[in-house]
């Protein structure tokens, strides 16, 4: 019997850098597919911020955390290697929730087909989770309007760099908030947009005047840190909050304090948290409304490939250090 690798989360995370003893890395057989159900052999592996609240014990969280003993919770690209569902044939390349695993079995829930004929790379850089985040976070929710200024975080991450191009595309002023000066001038130079901040700098507050003469209408957070509070102060009445990530808190036992809620009630502001999860069944709609910018070229990306399952583990360190330059991906 042919047997794969998985990697299954034994503990819980402690606070500060991911150690390798909160995984277990596991030789499994290979299983045959049942009725109804189909077997994907993943050949690329995504790694996301968001992993660190599904390790996490937190069960108020949007979505329940990875059950210790289990394979560790990921979305990835593959081809369907064997299928005994109506909707999927052999030979289909999918996308979805595979886990940390060389193979993967499902019922076929939350996983979807490979349309556009593009790269396994640009799949998970675009079409996976980030975009499919971007897309909802900033039409669904940040509702943007021509003529608007927007503000970033982690711009020249998965998430932020296609939201900044989703947004120039629809003709906002696009300011991104960055980790070095390489990555800021990625964005301006490379992805076009109109103005970048390194927020490792000590003129934080007198750069966001300066690129922002207008104010800001449209926040999208995906870090949390000092940036916020000075993104919030500036923000136009009646502007709109996309709460999307909190990188810069997700290893510290206790965050760090938000902005005050005197300038969201003077400026009648709307703040929203989103996750993907409460939107699955709207992928189809959000993917139909991306693949158009993507196919004409509005939408660029870079990606950081890691070599081998087991490379997963230490890869999650690279979203606290920012040493990754674009998508974190694993090759299977």
């Amino acid at each position: 019997m042919t047997t794969y690798k998985a990697i299954n989360l034994i503990k819980r995370p402690e606070p500060g850098p991911v150690t390798a003893d909160i995984f277990d890395v596991v030789e499994k057989e290979l299983p045959k597919a049942g009725s109804g159900e189909i077997l994907i052999k993943q050949t690329q592996m995504s790694l996301d911020p968001a992993m660190f609240g599904w390790m996490s014990p937190d069960t108020e969280s949007y979505i329940p955390p990875v059950e210790l003993g289990s394979v560790m919770r990921s979305s990835g690209v593959g081809k369907v290697i064997e299928s005994n569902h109506p909707d999927f044939n052999e030979g289909d390349r999918v996308m979805g929730m595979m886990g940390w695993q060389e193979y993967a079995l499902s019922n076929g829930q939350g996983i979807n087909k490979v349309q556009a004929d593009v790269p396994d790379e640009t799949v998970l850089s675009v079409f996976a989770l980030p975009g499919l985040t971007a897309t909802q976070g900033l039409f669904n929710v940040g509702k943007p309007k021509n003529g608007e200024t927007l503000v970033v975080t982690g711009a020249a991450g998965s998430v932020g760099s296609i939201v900044g191009q989703l947004a120039k595309a629809e003709g906002l002023k696009v300011i991104g908030v960055v980790g070095s000066d390489e990555k800021a001038n990625w964005i301006v130079n490379e992805l076009g947009f109109d103005g970048a901040i390194n927020y490792k700098t000590s003129d934080l507050r007198d750069q966001l005047i300066k690129l922002t003469p207008e104010g800001i209408d449209l926040y999208f957070e995906n870090t949390g840190g000092p940036i916020q509070n000075l993104v919030v102060e500036r923000m136009n009445a009646h502007g709109r909050v996309v709460v999307c990530g909190m990188i810069a808190d997700y290893d510290k036992e206790v965050p760090s304090p938000g902005p005050s809620w005197i300038p969201v009630i003077k400026k009648r502001l709307t703040i929203q948290g989103f996750t993907m999860p409460d939107h699955f069944e709207e992928i189809p709609s959000l993917l139909s409304k991306l693949t158009p910018y993507v196919m004409s070229g509005k939408i660029k990306y870079r990606s950081h490939i890691l070599e081998g399952l087991e490379s997963a583990i230490e890869g999650l360190n690279l979203f606290f250090t920012g040493e990754n330059k674009g998508k974190l991906i694993v090759k299977l």
